[in-house]
């Protein structure tokens, strides 16, 4: 019966296909106040973290790197981008 339930959680695991995204993302004036990286991590379930960022009255930027499945970070991203907010690759040269 354990084993059983191993193999069954062993190929769960098999199927998700965990990936990583670094991000910039530039903020129009209206969503600056709003909670849109929270929001991001609880509708996709992704691991948010914010590696830099820089927000202002009117603007703001943001060095964000997602963590989860890759078929929800795509979605993630689409949010992002219907939402108004400007989504590119991070330079991978970026320290930290």
């Amino acid at each position: 019966m354990c084993r059983m339930l191993f193999e069954a959680e062993a190929s769960k695991s098999k199927d998700t296909r965990m990936a990583k995204r670094r991000l910039k993302l530039v903020f129009p004036p209206e969503l600056i106040r709003e909670p849109m990286i929270y929001h991001l991590g609880e509708q996709f379930k992704v691991v948010t973290n914010i590696l830099r960022a820089n927000v202002e009255i009117d603007k703001g930027w943001v060095i964000l790197e997602l963590d989860g499945d890759g078929e929800k970070l795509d979605l993630a991203v689409a949010w992002l981008t219907a939402k108004g907010i400007s989504v590119k690759p991070a330079d991978a040269s970026l320290s930290v």
